[in-house]
């Protein structure tokens, strides 16, 4: 097993499955639920979506090449909520995940020691992706959890829900059982 190929390949099912939550979460919410926000000092999941997408455009495109804080990013507007759509929050949505997958489905095993800069800071590209991995799962359990607030009664759980985890755990055995030897 070559491991810079494998962890190149569990960063990728990981971001797909930090993504795939806020995809489920946003499935079950209506465009009035997605400008919600607690107070003033608060960010609705439309704000939380655009700056996600602005820190993935500028981070992820010519990844290796330039400063993940691009000159065109101006961070302050990903603040204001810009997103009354379902259809603008969910291309802004996919136009960053987009960006992260190309960069990340373009690397190689031997750039992931490189050094690559965001904020004129070095990283190594391991460390970029870490710290990546870590801000978006951050803003996605803020995105899940707005949304969980809202629905209620009506959530769709993304995880095993409440009261199910030994019937969970059973499942998982019971599918993962090694044939007898």
């Amino acid at each position: 097993m070559n491991l810079g190929i494998e962890y190149l390949k569990v960063v990728q099912e990981r971001f797909q499955s930090v993504k795939s939550l806020g995809d489920k979460t946003i499935m079950q919410l209506s465009e009035e639920d997605f400008q919600w926000a607690l107070n003033e000092t608060s960010n609705s999941i439309a704000v939380i979506v655009n700056h996600l997408s602005g820190n993935m455009v500028s981070r992820w495109t010519d990844f290796l090449i330039s400063d993940g804080e691009k000159p065109y990013r101006n961070r302050e507007q990903e603040f204001i909520d810009i997103l009354s759509s379902q259809q603008e929050l969910i291309a802004a949505w996919e136009k960053g995940w987009n960006a992260l997958f190309v960069s990340l489905n373009e690397l190689k095993e031997e750039d992931l020691l490189k050094n690559i800069y965001i904020r004129g800071e070095r990283h190594t590209v391991i460390e970029a992706i870490e710290r990546q991995m870590s801000h978006y799962s951050y803003h996605i359990g803020q995105i899940v959890y707005i949304g969980k607030q809202l629905k209620g009664e009506k959530w769709k759980s993304l995880s095993i829900p409440k009261g199910k985890s030994e019937e969970f755990l059973q499942q998982m055995l019971k599918r993962h059982q090694k044939p007898d030897s």
